[in-house]
């Protein structure tokens, strides 16, 4: 007689649960712009969600303990002439938020740890470089204030938000950039385009280092619906939870190293059909009740918390539930990271839970040209001579380069007087 094995996994009894209606976030405007982002970003401190707005782009913020019905003349968060279509909070400071909009800026926000008393319509910096608008924001895994943006130009912008400089830009991309992901290091990021190409980017490269991969290791097949998918991975779980736009349920799987790699768990549904949905970071959620994880559902008019929890009789802290897990401390300043330097995220442990720590203001030094220039008193003596051939092969190129413009100019000039003169 033979027995069915039954694979052991600590998250096989995983199961939802929406909040009560009171822990809930009514009355929201949800923002009704085709675009194919979440809508909403969440911290242990605060609820994002991008809304309608007459005269521009706009979106809500609100104090994750400020749930119930939210009053239609409560301050938005303004500035962008255009919709807004992505917002993401920065993953070491959690007062910090980054915006796109269709106006072709992001923006960076310095959010009050109070609620706001009025709109809040100055961003720390605004960040202008693309020609097309900019719908992809996300921040660096590791590294202090390195911010990636993507546009409908098919252009990647990687920023130093301390400084408002644009770093590294890719335009490897042929058509329309639908989403990107850095790895947790973040000396990678990997894209998907409507080209149906999936690309693995080195951005300190400035190339394309994978394309055509093999074969897929697992193949699921989840329903004939046409919505986009909105994947999150929760890295310490080793769990994925995929929502689908237009959907009303969330699938979430376990993957493991050995085949079949990928375990279906289960699905929480509820009756209507979600329009985003927000991640909580592993720092936010409850130990105490065993939620590994906390999902921000968006409707057309509010936003549902859905818990998901394994189900324990004990009250102790469940040590293999809650590795030790990123914190919000950055590993690395944004120069280290432009000169290669590559670090994990600095870890925290879960134990006595997590305290988001009080704001801290993002300051931006916006380098000033004539700073490089040496005073007139300096003399050669103090100079580092050993660099001179390197200059003066940089000013020959340089020349070099200037005089082929020029060239290019002259000719186009008189290509240009020809048709005006009628001989060509």
């Amino acid at each position: 007689m033979s027995r069915s094995i039954v694979r052991q996994s600590k998250f096989r009894h995983v199961f939802g649960q929406t909040v009560k209606a009171e822990q809930g976030y009514d009355d929201i405007r949800v923002s009704k712009v085709t675009w194919d982002s979440s809508f909403c970003a969440v911290n242990p401190k605060f609820l994002a969600v991008i809304v309608e707005s007459s005269g521009g782009g706009a979106f809500l913020v609100l104090p994750l303990s400020k749930s119930g019905r939210v009053d239609k003349n409560y301050p938005l968060v303004v500035g962008h002439s255009g919709p807004v279509l992505d917002i993401d909070w920065c993953p070491h400071d959690d007062n910090i938020l980054a915006s796109g909009s269709e106006d072709c800026t992001a923006m960076v926000w310095q959010i009050p740890d109070h609620s706001l008393t009025r709109p809040l319509s100055d961003p720390v910096v605004v960040l202008e470089g693309h020609s097309k608008r900019v719908g992809i924001v996300t921040w660096h895994p590791t590294a202090r204030n390195i911010l990636l943006t993507a546009g409908s130009d098919n252009l990647i912008i990687i920023w130093n938000v301390g400084t408002g400089e644009p770093l590294i830009s890719m335009d490897d991309h042929p058509d329309l950039i639908y989403s990107i992901s850095w790895n947790r290091n973040g000396s990678l990021f990997c894209t998907t385009c409507k080209d149906r190409r999936l690309r693995v980017c080195d951005p300190r490269k400035r190339e394309v280092v994978a394309t055509n991969f093999e074969e897929p290791i697992a193949v699921l097949e989840l329903d004939t619906s046409n919505g986009v998918l909105l994947p999150y991975y929760d890295a310490d779980a080793n769990m994925v939870y995929l929502c689908g736009k237009g959907d009303s349920s969330v699938r979430y799987f376990e993957i493991t190293d050995e085949p079949p790699y990928v375990h279906y768990l289960s699905t929480f549904s509820t009756k209507e059909p979600q329009r985003g949905m927000g991640f909580m970071p592993k720092r936010g959620v409850d130990v105490s009740k065993c939620e590994i994880a906390r999902l921000f559902k968006l409707l057309d008019k509010k936003c549902e918390p859905i818990t998901m929890t394994v189900p324990r009789k004990s009250d102790l802290f469940q040590d293999d539930l809650y590795p030790d897990t990123a914190g919000a401390e950055p590993a690395m300043e944004a120069e280290e990271w432009l000169d290669g330097r590559d670090e994990d995220p600095i870890l925290v442990s879960m134990r006595e839970g997590y305290v988001p720590p009080k704001s801290r203001e993002l300051k931006v030094a916006k380098k000033n040209v004539l700073d490089s220039k040496p005073t007139a008193r300096r003399s050669m003596s103090t100079l580092d001579t050993s660099s001179l051939p390197r200059l003066l092969e940089e000013i020959q190129n340089l020349k070099a380069t200037v005089l082929s413009q020029e060239k290019r100019i002259c000719d186009l000039e008189n290509k240009l007087s020809q048709f005006t003169n009628g001989t060509d």
